[in-house]
């Protein structure tokens, strides 16, 4: 039986608070530190399969700005939002946009999409 105890602060809320973690055999047994139930929630997900929400931009042809600010509408594998980083490089749209509009619905089969995180104007 292998067990290890990890520090981590909790990202759930703006607290940040310091969570000692138990992980015994790669399962959470024990978590101290946090101030609510959501940080034994967060730690628990962090060991097993950590998730990020992302960021970035898109190129976008015809529009005010050559770029356009997008936002995972859910979070992704940790270990696949470089992926999502690299393939996003790739895309280009096409002015107008709307805000909420799906940039590239169901990216890398992930079962999230990347959607427009503001509206872009066509250029006159």
């Amino acid at each position: 039986m292998a067990t290890e105890t990890k520090i981590m602060n909790c990202i759930t809320c703006p607290m940040g608070c310091e969570l000692t973690v138990t992980i015994t055999d790669g399962v959470v047994t024990d978590v101290k530190g946090n101030t609510c139930p959501r940080g034994k929630k967060y730690a628990e997900n962090e060991i097993a399969s950590p998730k990020r929400m992302l960021t970035s931009t898109v190129k976008v042809t015809g529009g005010l700005l050559p770029l356009l600010p997008v936002v995972s509408r859910d979070v992704l594998p940790k270990g696949r939002v470089l992926d999502c980083a690299a393939y996003l490089r790739q895309v280009e749209v096409s002015a107008p946009v709307a805000e909420g509009q799906v940039i590239c619905p169901n990216i890398l089969g992930l079962g999230v999409d990347i959607v427009a995180s503001r509206a872009m104007e066509k250029c006159n």
